[in-house]
């Protein structure tokens, strides 16, 4: 049941996506933005929470999910550290996301050979 609810809420976030590159006229880059912020929302204010848990992988892959992994992090060291937790908070929760994404990026970049337009 779990990857049934996984599968539902990450195709509706898909959904979301496709649908704003359908029918408006912002770019995928505007597009990833405004799923980061609305995690970061939505997670600053407990709401994402109780989706991550129903909804597992499904809730947490997408990039509302980092966004929320942001917000979460921020609150927790904020409750450590105090103001500090402003800075230090969403760059250490989310240290091993950002990580993986240029380790792979390393990797792709020495496999694929772009080539100029």
């Amino acid at each position: 049941m779990i990857f049934l609810k996984a599968f539902l809420v990450g195709g509706l976030i898909c959904v979301i996506g496709q649908l704003l590159i359908d029918y408006t006229k912002l770019t995928p880059a505007r597009i990833l933005v405004i799923f980061v912020v609305t995690g970061v929302i939505l997670g600053g204010l407990g709401v994402y929470q109780p989706l991550v848990e129903w909804a597992g992988a499904g809730a947490t892959v997408p990039l509302t999910g980092f966004g929320n992994a942001l917000a979460q992090g921020t609150k927790e060291i904020i409750r450590e550290e105090g103001a500090l937790g402003i800075i230090t908070g969403p760059l250490s929760s989310s240290a091993a996301g950002i990580t993986v994404a240029l380790v792979c990026g390393l990797i792709a970049s020495f496999i694929a050979r772009p080539k100029s337009k």
